[in-house]
């Protein structure tokens, strides 16, 4: 455990460097959101929104005032992480679920130290694991060792239980970030429905081992949700090209689904060096933030 503490709080501290660098000092927060808190009222100018209008101040004669808001200082990050059996694929320790634990606990450090509040879901086709949302290095290291301690009790995967689950438990306006494989079917609505209520985060593992399958002719795989084994003809082009196609269109669906909704999307190969990807993502959160 210590030794993933110290490399957790590297790729943390990596993070941080990268982004407020880039900024230039303008940066605010990796997990700034868009919640916006009461702060007092104006005089109304013309082009305000009138749907922001105070009427109570606005009864009194004086004047018509509008409502002004400020952002508000403290965010509630919640995360929310497939441990389903699919996840169990890739190298040991660099298989998706422990990529995407390492994520979670990366970016835990990071919200803790930014002094926002921070909970954890983790689901397979039920709930696992849920974590409260919380505030300081404790309750971050306390979501840390529930993330390595866990061993889950189902190995099948349903992500719209998972997303109504979030859906139940989280009830203030969140940054939700989801780390999953996307490996389902018919998620879509309570994935739009999180979105629209949240601030959402899709980040999309992949292991080279979905689609490249070494050429061995027939074999037996064994599936970790179903806990069957099933033969199949590795040598096949037929097979091959149908696994490709399907997790291509999976991916390609999700990316657009992400983008017509607003959802910041990134997918993350269990192969490759994730720390550059994540600086990315939350770049691009902090300018879009600032625009909006």
């Amino acid at each position: 455990m210590e030794h993933i503490i110290s490399k957790l709080r590297k790729y943390e501290i990596q993070i941080r460097k990268a982004i407020n660098s880039r900024m230039q000092g303008d940066f605010h927060s990796i997990f700034k959101g868009s919640g916006m808190e009461f702060d007092g009222v104006r005089e109304y100018h013309y082009g305000d929104d009138v749907r922001n209008i105070d009427w109570n101040s606005s009864a009194k004669g004086h004047g018509t005032f509008v409502k002004t808001f400020k952002e508000e200082k403290e965010q509630t990050v919640f995360f929310l992480l497939d441990v389903s059996g699919s996840q169990e694929i890739g190298n040991p320790g660099a298989q998706k679920v422990d990529i995407g634990k390492e994520i979670a606990a990366v970016l835990t450090l990071s919200a803790v130290k930014e002094q926002n509040r921070v909970g954890l879901i983790c689901f397979s086709d039920q709930k696992e694991k849920f974590v409260k949302s919380g505030k300081g290095a404790k309750h971050g290291y306390a979501i840390i060792h529930e993330l390595y301690s866990l061993k889950p009790k189902s190995g099948k995967t349903n992500l719209s239980k998972a997303i109504a689950l979030a859906l139940e438990a989280i009830t203030k306006k969140s940054v939700v970030v989801m780390i999953s494989d996307f490996i389902d079917n018919d998620y879509e609505k309570n994935l739009r429905t999180i979105a629209n209520k949240h601030d959402l985060v899709v980040i999309h593992l992949k292991d080279d081992r979905e689609t490249n399958l070494p050429n061995l002719g027939i074999v037996p795989v064994y599936d970790k949700e179903s806990r069957q084994t099933v033969w199949v003809n590795t040598s096949s082009k037929d097979f091959r090209k149908k696994l490709e196609k399907r997790y291509s269109t999976n991916k390609d669906d999700l990316e657009k689904f992400c983008r017509k909704h607003q959802i910041n999307y990134v997918e993350i190969n269990t192969k490759d060096y994730y720390i550059p990807q994540l600086i990315k993502l939350f770049k691009l959160r902090n300018k879009s933030m600032k625009r909006d």
